[in-house]
């Protein structure tokens, strides 16, 4: 049992989806290319059965396994877990073999205490960061471990990294879990892996950061590097949609050799992969860190013209293009609207998610829930969403934030299921709009007065050249071959 249950992400583990999960995977996947990756292990995905099934308690030979590799990342890294005053800090995260985006449970900066942050301010010389990285932690663990924010981790850094362990294990069972994999009809698949990977600091100085980049745009599919950054940051505060981020032309200008750096990765990244991919990256000190790397989630706008530019660039089959098109983005692209220009706006922000949809603003998840239950078309306004609020999402026909930006959760939920969506229109917006009927405009980034929509679909030049790859083999029901024959489309291009 203890062989195949942890294993190192030294680039030479098995290339198996399944064992290791998404994430772990893709991490072994980018030490295999020599890319700069943070050293790592991964407790496999079978072990979260045997965790569960052992009243949720980690297995005493899988916990010994953890502690050996945990000496190997101590030796990669030079620092000592549990030991100032330059103590080795570890990510705890998760990863199924099928991504889930914010579905589940991760721990940052675990390793500290109240001592080791005192040692680490003295030797860092750098107070201020040292409190902030205790504070991040606090939060976090007190959140995801002990279900309380204001809650003291426990003294002992071997205790803090079991908890947490057996918390993204957990994680697998939860409801948000429970409501993506429905949605996507994905099953009960075979649990989460964990990842435990030496901390990287991106909330360390003013040269350092974090962001989130995809090789394409994934909202229209055009080829040029589309993501976000933030200064002084943690991946944390990109993704949650708390805070509102920078363009990446911006980290462009903020570090171009960098941004080079980040642009050549991303382009091995999308060959290696044959598909559009999403990165998530960190600067420590002005020096680059890839963290994960997925297939990236798109509308389906853009999917159809990745397809079709990825086949023209020799990475992919016309067969393989069409395959990569799903019945759902089908159904997206043949009903796609778009609002009125001449109706009253009422907010202006990003568009994160392309298309249009009116409905009652619904700034609760639960009554939001309850509204679409009765068949009220809901549009989600929040301040910015986190993942408890995904049950709540799948039901809206639109969704708007606060706060947040085009690589946050929410962007990236919305623009996979193919809702629209709108993000950083402003403090306030909340309030001002409940119970109020809208459009929300997800291509534009407007939110318009009751209801404004207006047929769209428009000629595509992809669509056009993805419907001509459709083979004499495929059946008359395929989802494309049932949208060439469709009157919304031929009246599009008439």
């Amino acid at each position: 049992m203890t062989q195949s249950t942890v294993v190192a992400l030294d680039g030479t583990a098995p290339a198996d989806r399944n064992l290791l999960g998404g994430k772990a995977y893709s991490i072994n996947r980018m030490r295999s290319l020599g890319l700069p990756v943070p050293p790592a292990f991964a407790i496999t995905t079978g072990v979260c059965s045997q965790f569960h099934s052992a009243g949720r308690q980690l297995p005493d030979a899988v916990w010994s396994r953890v502690l050996a590799e945990l000496q190997v990342l101590e030796h990669q890294t030079g620092a000592t877990f549990g030991v100032g005053p330059t103590p080795l800090l570890v990510s705890v995260r998760s990863g199924a073999a099928q991504s889930m985006p914010g579905m589940m449970d991760t721990v940052l900066n675990l390793g500290l205490t109240e001592a080791l942050t005192d040692e680490l301010a003295v030797a860092t010389g750098d107070p201020a960061w040292a409190q902030d990285t205790w504070r991040r932690f606090c939060a976090g663990y007190g959140e995801i471990v002990l279900g309380d924010r204001t809650a003291a981790p426990p003294t002992d850094p071997y205790d803090q990294l079991r908890d947490a362990i057996g918390a993204v294990f957990d994680s697998w069972t939860n409801e948000r879990v429970a409501a993506y994999r429905r949605r996507h009809n994905l099953g009960e698949g075979g649990g989460t892996a964990v990842t435990v990977q030496a901390m990287v600091f991106g909330n360390r100085d003013d040269e350092s950061g974090t962001g989130v980049v995809f090789s394409r745009d994934p909202a229209t599919g055009a080829p040029e590097l589309f993501g976000e950054w933030l200064s002084k940051a943690q991946g944390e505060d990109v993704v949650s949609g708390e805070r509102t981020p920078e363009t990446i032309a911006e980290f462009e200008s903020h570090a171009p050799d960098l941004y080079r750096d980040l642009t050549r990765i991303a382009t091995t990244l999308e060959r290696e992969h044959r598909d559009l991919v999403d990165i998530e990256f960190t600067v420590e000190r002005g020096r680059l860190y890839m963290l994960q790397c997925r297939s990236g989630k798109r509308s389906a706008r853009a999917a159809v013209r990745i397809a079709v530019d990825l086949t023209r660039e020799g990475l992919l089959t016309r067969r393989e293009a069409v395959e990569r098109i799903s019945a759902e983005q089908v159904q997206t692209l043949a009903t796609e609207s778009s609002a009125s220009t001449s109706a009253t706006v009422l907010a202006s922000g990003v568009g994160a998610s392309p298309g249009a949809a009116v409905g009652v603003v619904f700034t609760d998840t639960d009554e939001a829930c309850a509204a679409a239950a009765e068949g009220v078309g809901v549009v989600l306004v929040r301040p910015s969403t986190s993942p408890i609020d995904v049950p709540a999402m799948f039901e809206s026909v639109a969704v708007v934030t606060e706060v947040g930006g085009t690589t946050s959760h929410a962007a990236l939920v919305c623009r996979e299921i193919g809702v629209p969506c709108v993000v950083g229109c402003g403090t306030g917006l909340t309030e001002s709009l409940a119970g109020q009927t809208v459009t929300v405009d997800g291509s534009t980034g407007t939110v318009y007065a009751g209801d404004a929509l207006s047929s769209a679909l428009t000629r595509d030049e992809y669509v056009d050249e993805l419907l001509s790859y459709l083979p004499d083999s495929v059946p008359s029901d395929h989802p494309l071959a049932t949208l060439a024959a469709s009157d919304h489309l031929q009246e599009a291009q008439s």
